[in-house]
């Protein structure tokens, strides 16, 4: 063997070794927990802010779970850019439904950046009447002891508080893409990466402190970056805190997907983390299969060993490992899911390439353009 041959094994081995581990990481602290968490004594009060925008196939369900907590001292502000949105007509009919539930709508844009999100969350952020905020999206799905699995998750050292989108209920093949996206692939990477104290926020669900925010500029703060979660995450570096994971993460259903669906979520994730982390997303071009499997062939080719048996074990290693991550979670796992997985790892050296390339994204109907002398919403 060459020393090539030598290097592509050792890189091989390297970054199988990594993907295991990960993956292992991952299952302890997700691993599922039977009981849910009671109400603590003594509650804190806590502000939960929604932002609306549309009405998607599960935002009903995901909605209404904020009604049902178990947790007796909580608000629900509700935020809306327009009255005519259908979201707002279907949380006012939830906030009828459920009158012993400190809940209200707020409409209104204040325009602090290009982040339309953002925006429609300023309101809700200046009419919040506690310490603890949490920042939680249409599409999340909360169990009864949402609240309390935040507040037990927080440590003395912690900025910000949040867990990424973990899919769940996908219908069609285009779905079960979205969730090899999500769950066993950037959810995996994140717990890793916060395990060994490097933790980024993720603006899913986002629990802070409002003195800490307030101490590192308030909500206006959060406009620093194109993307709110990413500003947080240098936010609570900048005053000398951490952001964190939940463990055991939130689902969000998911229902039906286009294939231009996943791919526009998945482009705009990339980008964002190509404009916030450039040195950290330079490095995804090798976290998927493709480049070890690429390597193993063509060791396997040069020492005239059986190039497709070697390559069919090593793919059983990485997706084999991702189905036990699955399964002790307690995430999506179906016939389905390693074809998606094998078609997410072909398609992410095409949406790493087009974050590199582009400069901009849509959100919501939204186009985002993002140049070098800031950031325009269209």
């Amino acid at each position: 063997m060459t020393p090539l041959d030598w290097l592509l094994v050792a890189f091989c081995l390297a970054v199988t070794a990594l993907h295991v581990g990960t993956t292992a990481l991952t299952m302890y602290r997700c691993r599922q927990s039977e009981v849910p968490l009671p109400p603590p004594e003594g509650a804190s009060a806590v502000s939960i802010l929604r932002p609306l925008r549309g009405v998607d196939s599960y935002d009903e369900l995901t909605l209404r779970s904020g009604f049902t907590l178990d947790y007796p001292n909580y608000e629900l502000i509700f935020c809306c850019a327009e009255e005519a949105d259908p979201a707002a007509t279907l949380v006012r009919r939830l906030i009828a439904q459920n009158p012993t539930v400190t809940a209200r709508l707020l409409i209104g844009d204040h325009v602090i950046s290009a982040n339309p999100k953002l925006n429609n969350l300023v309101k809700g952020w200046r009419a919040a009447d506690s310490d603890w905020i949490i920042f939680a999206d249409s599409n999340v799905l909360m169990p009864r002891d949402y609240v309390q699995r935040l507040l037990r998750g927080w440590r003395h050292d912690t900025g910000i508080l949040c867990s990424p989108p973990i899919a769940s209920r996908p219908d069609g093949f285009w779905a079960e893409l979205e969730c090899a996206f999500l769950n066993t692939y950037q959810a995996r990477w994140q717990y890793a990466a916060d395990s060994i104290g490097m933790g980024f926020a993720q603006g899913k669900t986002m629990l802070v402190r409002r003195r800490d925010l307030a101490q590192a500029g308030g909500i206006h703060a959060l406009a620093e970056e194109i993307a709110e979660d990413a500003a947080a995450t240098k936010l609570v570096r900048r005053i000398g805190l951490h952001a964190r994971l939940v463990d055991a993460p939130f689902v969000q259903p998911l229902g039906r997907r286009t294939a231009k669906q996943v791919w526009d979520r998945q482009t705009r994730w990339a980008r964002l983390r190509c404009i916030s982390f450039p040195g950290y997303f330079a490095a995804e071009i090798l976290t998927g299969c493709l480049p070890p499997l690429a390597a193993v062939a063509h060791v396997a080719g040069a020492v005239d060993m059986p190039a497709a048996a070697l390559v069919a074990a090593l793919a059983a290693v990485w997706f084999g490992s991702e189905a036990m991550l699955a399964r002790a979670a307690g995430w999506h796992l179906s016939l389905a899911s390693p074809l998606a997985w094998a078609l997410r790892d072909a398609l992410l050296p095409f949406a790493w390439a087009h974050a590199w390339l582009t400069d901009g994204y849509a959100w919501r109907g939204n186009e985002v353009r993002t140049v070098e002398s800031g950031a325009q919403a269209h």
